[in-house]
């Protein structure tokens, strides 16, 4: 006999499979739609929000959730997000629901347009339409509390503006002093000459391949913006080329290999179920930025790919391995948050965490946004944006309703600070591996301690868990010191 577990997981599992098919269209919107087919996609996301909405406040749900008895930790897994989800739902209606979707589907392709065209006028209608929904979705799901904390627990759930605020500022007086002590050093040597598309496309592939990402289960491609789609069985990463700045493609697709792996090792078990998938942008963020960063950026790492990259490309203009690593890490100005090196890349993040938190409360109109912006630019890096494309119109997040998600990059870099000791403690001969491109025992180390728990446990367990003890800004903070210290003298 069917037992009402049962039962409801079956359910369940038909709606997950239903949200694969929508972040299904979302890849194909990025990466081979049409431009043309806009308007049609649009509509079509909203159908499927709106048929997703409906089997997320089903009555099926809640009867489900009432009649289900059981002490098993997974199942007890699987009820807990359920019914958070359920709540969440049953608080939006379907309306608002289909009008985000179909909404956020037009101001993509209204950002990406504006964004090729440096147009900050030709966005701001549609990010306005944007926010309007957000906030009043926001509301209904908030209550009488913080609108900003609702949006963040979509993406983090259990954390708040308030505590990011305290562990930000932490973070800033640190990194401003790393960053000025590094400016009065000697530049790093950087890439000379051109590199071809199809080297640089035969080396992302291998790059992901020895990260672990399982092509069998994926595909890579190109898109304006890098991103990770997918869970479970089909997993998809995208990634850009320049034709004078490879690592721009190397490290975009490590980055969202680290993202894409989390999902593939995810346990075969939790298929298709609310344990299928990454348990928090914040945890999601620490497994790139540890696999990019940590892991590809070491000096045990650069030293195997500088090798590969001379027997793709032939002379770099880089005379030796110490030299390629500093180039690797090489700190300078630039406007580019995915782009920017580790020291300064928080502060791109600090940047739009506070600005969204101010268009959100209403404290700043959107009209005002772009002035706001280039404003602060000013202060936190001591340079003007010089267009749009490297100020307020370089991020995809805002047009697609994204608010909330820009905190979560920090957090994962602090996330992956505390991963790394743990890591470092658990495998102390790492860099050997790393020297010969094997990064099996890192990834595995991740994988067992990390990745395949999937949303089992909440963000923070999962995370003390793994890196002994509750998450905290200063492994991060003394990683970078130290890293940059060396390379720089300073």
């Amino acid at each position: 006999m069917t037992t009402a577990y049962e039962t409801l997981m079956a359910y369940v599992r038909d709606t997950e499979a239903l949200g694969q098919v929508a972040g299904r269209l979302g890849w194909d919107q990025e990466t081979v739609m049409p431009d043309g087919a806009l308007d049609q996609r649009a509509e079509e996301h909203g159908a499927m929000a709106g048929v997703l909405h409906a089997r997320r406040t089903s009555p099926v749900i809640a009867e489900g959730l009432a009649a289900v008895q059981t002490t098993d930790p997974v199942a007890l897994a699987q009820l807990h997000h359920i019914r958070r989800s359920h709540d969440r739902a049953t608080k939006v209606p379907a309306s608002l629901a289909g009008a985000i979707a179909r909404e956020t589907s037009r101001a993509h392709r209204i950002w990406a347009q504006a964004r090729a065209e440096e147009d900050v006028a030709a966005f701001l209608p549609a990010l306005s339409r944007v926010l309007d929904l957000k906030r009043e979705e926001a509301q209904a799901i908030a209550g009488g509390a913080d609108p900003y904390d609702a949006m963040l627990d979509d993406f983090e759930p259990g954390a708040t503006g308030a505590q990011l605020t305290a562990m930000f500022g932490a973070m800033r007086p640190r990194l401003v002093a790393l960053r000025d002590r590094v400016r009065q050093a000697p530049p790093a040597p950087q890439l000379q000459g051109t590199f071809p598309e199809d080297g640089q496309m035969a080396l992302t592939r291998e790059l992901a391949a020895a990260f672990g990402y399982d092509l069998n289960r994926g595909r890579i491609d190109k898109a304006v913006h890098p991103f990770s789609s997918g869970s479970g069985l089909d997993v998809r990463i995208t990634t850009r080329t320049s034709a004078d700045d490879p690592f721009n493609c190397f490290y975009s697709t490590i980055h969202e290999v680290g993202h894409a792996c989390y999902e593939q090792n995810i346990d075969r078990a939790y298929l298709l179920t609310p344990l299928g998938a990454g348990v928090s942008m914040g945890v999601h963020e620490s497994q790139s930025r540890i696999y990019e960063n940590q892991l590809g950026r070491s000096r045990a790492f650069t030293g195997w790919l500088y090798g590969r990259m001379r027997d793709t490309f032939g002379d770099v203009g880089i005379a030796s391995e110490d030299d390629f690593h500093a180039c690797v890490n090489r700190i300078g100005d630039g406007f580019i948050r995915t782009e920017a090196d580790e020291v300064q890349y928080n502060l791109h993040v600090l940047l739009r965490f506070d600005l969204e938190r101010a268009l959100v409360s209403s404290d700043l109109a959107v009209a005002d946004l772009e002035g706001a912006w280039n404003e602060r630019f000013v202060r936190d890096f001591g340079f003007s944006v010089d267009r749009p494309s490297h100020g307020v119109l370089q991020d995809v997040h805002w047009s697609e309703g994204l608010f909330g998600y820009f905190p979560t990059y920090s957090l994962g870099n602090v996330y992956a600070g505390c991963l790394h000791a743990a890591l470092r403690d658990a495998v102390p001969d790492l860099d050997a591996d790393l020297a010969r491109g094997d990064t099996s025992r890192a990834t595995g180390w991740l994988r067992d301690s990390v990745q395949r728990h999937g949303g089992l446990h909440a963000p923070r367990d999962v995370i003390a868990q793994a890196a002994g003890g509750a998450p905290t800004e200063g492994p991060l903070l003394d990683y970078l010191e130290q890293k940059f210290g060396a390379i720089y003298g300073v």
